[in-house]
């Protein structure tokens, strides 16, 4: 028997998931931010481009998240961790 995909509950928390997405979408945004001022040669547009991504990252990661915290695919029980 296979065992299952989706996970009834996730084993992290919102908090920790929300965490990681405002960490992740401040080194994102910095790359993104160096990225933009190598292709365009000006800081005024490559800090536009990296603030108009902000919002739409942390909600699309945020979701992602979520969605990965649910899947027990590879994820190993914790008393096989110990």
């Amino acid at each position: 028997m296979t065992e299952p995909i989706i996970a009834p509950q996730s084993h992290t928390t919102q908090a920790r998931s929300l965490a990681k997405t405002f960490s992740w979408r401040a080194l994102a945004s910095i790359d993104t931010f160096i990225l933009g001022l190598i292709v365009t040669g000006s800081m005024t547009f490559a800090g536009s481009i990296a603030s108009l991504e902000v919002l739409t990252k942390l909600i699309l990661y945020y979701l992602h998240e979520r969605a990965w915290a649910r899947v027990v695919w590879g994820v190993k029980p914790m008393e096989d961790v110990l």
